[in-house]
């Protein structure tokens, strides 16, 4: 996987410095990841219940055989794109909206 490198200038120029940007990306990735995590679990979950709907021969020792379904679901999160790149994006490419609270609120 290669490194891309990011042009800090870029980051500070949509939030007020850098040290705010890596708060804000760091908590958009963490979104991202749940998002992820929730969307292969679902998808993981379908191949298991097809698996648990098959009786298994218990004349035949159990053999542990990995299931194609599942590694193709594997393979295909990992080709995405990471939690912390999405999130990189989002913000350079104005699709993230950084708010601060008011101190007015405290």
């Amino acid at each position: 996987m290669p490194i891309k490198p990011i042009n800090l200038k870029d980051l500070e120029e949509k939030v007020e410095n850098i040290y705010e940007s890596i708060v804000v990306l760091s908590k958009r990735a963490q979104q991202v990841n749940e998002e992820l995590k929730i969307e292969f679990n679902q998808r993981l979950e379908t191949v298991l219940t097809k698996l648990s709907s098959i009786e298994p021969d218990e004349s035949e020792p159990m053999e542990v055989q990995p299931n194609p379904d599942q590694l193709l679901i594997a393979r295909d999160f990992e080709k995405r794109a990471k939690p912390t790149g999405i999130a990189i994006d989002e913000l350079l490419n104005d699709k993230l909206q950084v708010r601060y609270k008011d101190d007015a609120t405290k």
